[in-house]
C-alpha cells in the first residue's frame, strides 16, 4: 500500500490515463458532472478524473475533501475498489 502522505505525488501515466477517462466518461459520469460543473451544487468546486496517487477519482472537491466514485453494481463487494477506498480513507 501507498504512504497516504505521498497522495499528491504525480505518477508516470496517470495524468495520461485520467485525461482519457474524460474523453471515454459513462453516461452516469456525464449526468453527474453536468450537475458539478462550474460550482453548480452549492457553490463547491468539483473537478473530474483526478490522479491520486495510484487511483484516480471520478469526482473530487478539494475543499471539502470529498470524493464522489461513480462505480455501478459491477464494483460492489470487489476487493480492488475497498482497497482503493481503505487507501484513500486512510489519506484523509
Amino acid at each position: 500500500m501507498s504512504d497516504p502522505e505521498n497522495i499528491r505525488k504525480r505518477r508516470p501515466g496517470k495524468t495520461l490515463q485520467a485525461r482519457k477517462l474524460r474523453q471515454t466518461e459513462t453516461e452516469e459520469q456525464y449526468r453527474l458532472w453536468g450537475n458539478l460543473r462550474n460550482r453548480q451544487l452549492n457553490g463547491y468546486k468539483f473537478t473530474r478524473q483526478v490522479p491520486l496517487g495510484a487511483y484516480i477519482a471520478d469526482f473530487l472537491c478539494r475543499e471539502e475533501r470529498l470524493i464522489i466514485e461513480i462505480d455501478g453494481f459491477q464494483h460492489a463487494n470487489n476487493m480492488s475498489d475497498m482497497a482503493r477506498t481503505l487507501w484513500l480513507n486512510q489519506a484523509g
